[in-house]
């Protein structure tokens, strides 16, 4: 069965690839095999809606639907972002912009690290909205992982705010950055969110 992710972020068609195939490691090509499944990115022709929603859930489903309104095929897309406890829950669903419209990863970083002390609490969240449009049946997930703020980035490893998220369910004092990929993914939002579309895509 073909599964089309809605996105044209490399970095995450590298790490759904990976969950996808249950692989610790190495480089994912589109598409990929893995569970049963085959992912396709979304071609690059097809535009996205912008992330207008108010929660992680809509900006997912709207990706979501262009995606098998496009394609004609089953799609999922995810919206996810970092929670700091200290801010009231900012930036959430503009974590990819925090400190501007077109920040990069390190800028947003910096900005979360000037504003928020060390050792506060984070929670990183995910929704993954799938949309099959033969069926017409639309389906979201969530996944979450508890952390808190590194005093100071720490790994060569993923991106966005994964130098200085600490997991709380993972080895001692390691940043996300700083894991393994199998060790990201048994305890990722992302991860979790996946997981569970995937059960719900067999139980179907």
């Amino acid at each position: 069965m073909q599964l089309i992710l809605a996105t044209h972020n490399e970095h995450k068609r590298r790490e759904f690839a990976r969950l996808l195939a249950g692989s610790g490691g190495g480089e994912a090509a589109a598409p990929h095999e893995g569970a049963g499944y085959e992912l396709a990115l979304l071609p690059a022709s097809v535009r996205l809606p912008p992330e207008l929603g108010e929660t992680f859930a809509q900006n997912a489903l709207a990706k979501a639907r262009a995606a098998a309104q496009a394609t004609g095929a089953v799609s999922f897309a995810d919206d996810s972002g970092i929670a700091a406890a200290a801010l009231g829950g900012a930036p959430g669903v503009r974590s990819a912009r925090y400190a501007g419209e077109h920040a990069t990863d390190e800028q947003n970083l910096a900005k979360l690290l000037r504003e928020v002390p060390a050792g506060s609490a984070l929670e990183y969240v995910c929704a993954i909205a799938c949309v099959d449009p033969v069926r017409g049946a639309e389906e979201l997930f969530e996944g979450r992982c508890l952390g808190r703020l590194a005093a100071a980035p720490r790994g060569e490893g993923g991106f966005g705010y994964d130098p200085a998220f600490i997991p709380d369910d993972g080895p001692p004092g390691l940043t996300m950055a700083q894991l393994t990929d199998a060790q990201k993914d048994a305890i990722s939002h992302r991860g979790r969110a996946l997981r569970a579309l995937l059960r719900w895509l067999t139980a179907g």
